[in-house]
């Protein structure tokens, strides 16, 4: 079992966004989670990824319980995340970004000043040759000297995911990666989603666009008012009475 959340509860004062939640992911699975706004869908995610602690209950990856570690050490052992809106450094070209993303970029570690500039030097070129692998795979190898605010919503959106791709990552969370993105783009970013599940990487996505969703992931759950409402294939979910009702009837 990749991830497990085990009875995961996040309240802020006497309001509860996240109540008693519990899902787990196994090894090279998607898993796809929706809801409406304010289901509770990204504060689990934070919670999961160490945005936010969570008030009760566990988060295990890859068996070992990390619910209060910060997030760049779980990002350290493999459990990474996007946000729903791109956070890319602005002033930086595309190549840059992945750079920055890198673990112990060279400056940010003491190490980095102890060891010889040759040492240095090779380390520097493995990351730039690695970061350019990431881009040609991305399809961003043309935009690679760009500055990153020039880029349009889904190469943002691509951008991320080749920044998280620098740490090396056993499990991916998506937050809308489809949100304000062309049906070209969709399309493009689901075959490397593909790609990488096949390659060992497990995902789970969050995602309004239900029917990207459902040809994206083979499990599905639904959350509702910080609860998990159904969970199953997609067609079953989505076909379930009480998803329509919560969705007012537009999610089939």
């Amino acid at each position: 079992m990749m991830l497990q959340v085990q009875n995961v509860s996040c309240r802020y004062g006497g309001f509860t966004a996240v109540d008693n939640v519990s899902l787990s992911l196994q090894s090279k699975e998607i898993l796809g989670i929706a809801g409406t706004n304010g289901a509770g869908k990204s504060t689990l995610f934070a919670a999961i990824a160490g945005q936010q602690t969570a008030s009760s209950g566990k988060i295990l990856f890859q068996g070992t319980d990390v619910s209060r570690l910060p997030p760049y050490l779980r990002a350290q052992n493999g459990l990474v995340r996007t946000f729903q809106v791109p956070r890319e450094f602005k002033s930086l070209t595309v190549h840059e970004n992945l750079m920055v993303a890198a673990p112990n970029a060279q400056g940010e570690q003491l190490y980095a000043a102890l060891i010889t500039t040759s040492g240095r030097m090779r380390r520097e070129q493995a990351l730039a040759e690695k970061a350019d692998q990431i881009l040609g795979f991305l399809n961003l190898a043309k935009v690679r000297d760009t500055q990153a605010s020039k880029l349009s919503g889904g190469q943002k959106k691509l951008l991320e995911l080749g920044r998280v791709l620098m740490l090396d990552p056993r499990c991916i969370l998506l937050d809308e990666p489809f949100a304000g993105v062309n049906p070209v783009l969709i399309e493009e970013i689901c075959q490397h989603v593909h790609t990488l599940n096949a390659q060992g990487i497990a995902f789970i996505v969050i995602e309004h666009h239900l029917q990207a969703l459902k040809s994206l992931a083979k499990r599905l759950i639904v959350m509702d008012r910080g609860t998990v409402l159904a969970e199953g294939d997609p067609q079953s979910v989505l076909d379930d009475p009480r998803v329509q009702q919560a969705y007012m009837g537009g999610v089939a």
